[in-house]
């Protein structure tokens, strides 16, 4: 399921065979970190940059063959060795997370898919890799899934954002909605903004629809567990529906209650 910290990452539950939970933490553990140093803290940007660039290095170690420098890159030399990874999946991680460094605004719709593709997609197709399906109907699926995830988890946290001063809603959309990232600064949840708020999630929906067919083409328990991963998406967005748009005051998150109601909604997928 969604964490808290690096969204659309599937931690490997028990769900997951036993055979696949330490890859899955191990990569996990990667992402994580790579996100924390990117994201966390009161680094300044050069030093998050230095930070990025030197898990660079130890990807270039592991492609090369040679010994990484530290635990974390011994143990993912080993899940890439074991499992035939593809070291450029890793690599956009880091590239996505060094963006979030530099880069505050999206033109446009493509610009924010194109740093999905980065960010998102490539957790979903290293599980695949793990489970050995890489059919590329597959993949694609794995993408329109993964990218939904980030969106629904962009449009959940534009208030936590622009804390940060990011902005992750496209540029080009706020004046078709007559709505300026002045109503996000002041928190305002007009008719306008629910309107907009509406037209990105039903992007994010068209997305998860167009993935969801991967989990009748998946094993068994992964099959579940990517069900709850998408059943625990619509959730967000059915609680952002609800309250129309409003994560200044209402952000929405799942609580104990929602569980039971995703474990259901996964039977009749």
């Amino acid at each position: 399921m969604p964490v808290d910290h690096y969204e659309n990452f599937p931690v490997a539950s028990l769900l997951v065979p036993s055979r696949l939970r330490r890859p899955i933490e191990v990569i996990y553990h990667f992402a994580r970190s790579a996100d924390d140093i990117a994201d966390e803290g009161d680094a300044t940007p050069d030093e998050r940059l230095t930070g990025l660039a030197a898990y660079q290095a130890e990807l270039d170690r592991i492609a090369a063959g040679s010994t990484p420098q530290t635990p974390l890159f011994a143990e993912l030399a080993e899940v890439v060795r074991q499992h035939a990874l593809p070291i450029q999946l890793l690599r956009d991680l880091l590239d996505a997370f060094a963006q979030d460094v530099v880069k505050k605004r999206y033109a446009d719709y493509p610009e924010l898919l194109d740093y999905c593709r980065r960010s998102a997609n490539p957790v979903g197709r290293l599980v695949l890799h793990l489970f050995g399906r890489t059919e590329p109907e597959h993949l694609e699926q794995s993408d329109c899934i993964c990218t939904a995830l980030q969106l629904i988890n962009f449009w959940q946290d534009v208030a936590v954002d622009w804390q940060k001063d990011r902005v992750y809603i496209p540029q080009t959309d706020f004046p078709h909605f007559k709505i300026s990232e002045a109503d996000i600064a002041a928190g305002r949840c007009s008719d306008n903004w629910a309107a907009l708020m509406d037209f990105e999630m039903d992007r994010a929906l068209a997305l998860m629809r167009r993935g969801a067919p991967l989990v009748h083409a998946l094993p068994g328990r992964l099959g579940w567990e990517i069900r709850l991963t998408i059943q625990g998406g619509l959730r967000i967005l059915e609680r952002l529906r609800q309250v129309r748009g409003d994560v200044f005051e209402r952000r929405p998150k799942l609580g104990k209650w929602d569980w039971l109601v995703l474990a259901g909604r996964s039977l009749t997928m």
